[in-house]
């Protein structure tokens, strides 16, 4: 990595901590004396806006976007590849108001977490899965009948690029009870904001948006059939913008949400 890239992922770092401070502080004032949706624009469509916009200029992280046009006008499960935080950011601007599946120590970081406290996130136990699955069914269903959008990654954490991890029922199990679809996403933010590490390199994430999936029927069997449908989608999509090696065998499920 050259000297002026280091340079830059460090004023990028400054950056995006000295607003997220600021932001966070702020909405401590502001954000309780507004309805959820406005809440959720102010506090994390903002800041997320901003954070993907520090990326592209001063690292250079661009991204491009194929199929909006896919995207239901009802609020439903978005069923996303985990590979970096940049789609943590890039999904939590574009939908709005968002919920996600996270964890809850977050909730305790001083400013970050008290701000995200406020916007209704799925802040689960992940020492204890059984607990974690059915407080995303509550929570989750919860959220939904009130017109948010809920992000799952069902991989259950952060996949290197070139690899996928088999998917969590708990996002379609959600879907299902619903009876809503799921919306899969598939991108490449990992070959240039990378699991491991602080290094990033200049380059275009591709992002693709699948169609919704419904579920054919109800019950376990529904579940099942849904989650292996949205898993093939992105395992397909992952391949066709080059970030699925051939041959990758799926890792073990994570036990969790």
């Amino acid at each position: 990595m050259s000297p002026v890239q280091s340079s830059r992922i460090v004023l990028f770092y400054l950056l995006l901590s000295l607003s997220a401070c600021f932001w966070c502080i702020l909405s401590m004032f502001v954000a309780p004396f507004l309805p959820f949706r406005a809440r959720y624009r102010f506090v994390v469509q903002t800041w997320c806006r901003c954070a993907v916009w520090l990326a592209k200029t001063i690292i250079g992280i661009r991204y491009e976007v194929k199929g909006l046009e896919n995207i239901p006008q009802r609020p439903c499960v978005i069923l996303a590849k985990h590979q970096s935080t940049w789609e943590t950011f890039f999904l939590s601007a574009l939908f709005e108001p968002l919920t996600q599946v996270l964890k809850r120590e977050l909730l305790y970081v001083p400013f970050f977490g008290w701000a995200i406290a406020m916007l209704k996130p799925i802040a689960i136990d992940r020492s204890n899965p059984k607990a974690a699955l059915k407080q995303v069914a509550s929570q989750g269903h919860e959220r939904l009948e009130q017109g948010a959008w809920v992000l799952v990654f069902p991989e259950g954490t952060r996949i290197p690029t070139g690899q996928i991890g088999k998917f969590s029922r708990g996002g379609a199990s959600l879907a299902v009870n619903a009876n809503l679809p799921v919306l899969p996403v598939a991108h490449n933010a990992g070959e240039f904001w990378p699991k491991e590490g602080w290094g990033k390199t200049p380059g275009t994430v591709q992002v693709v948006i699948g169609p919704a999936l419904h579920a054919e029927g109800n019950g376990p069997r529904a579940i099942a059939e849904l989650n292996d449908r949205a898993f093939a989608w992105v395992a397909q999509a992952q391949r066709e913008i080059g970030a699925l090696d051939s041959g990758v065998v799926p890792s073990e499920p994570v036990e969790s949400a």
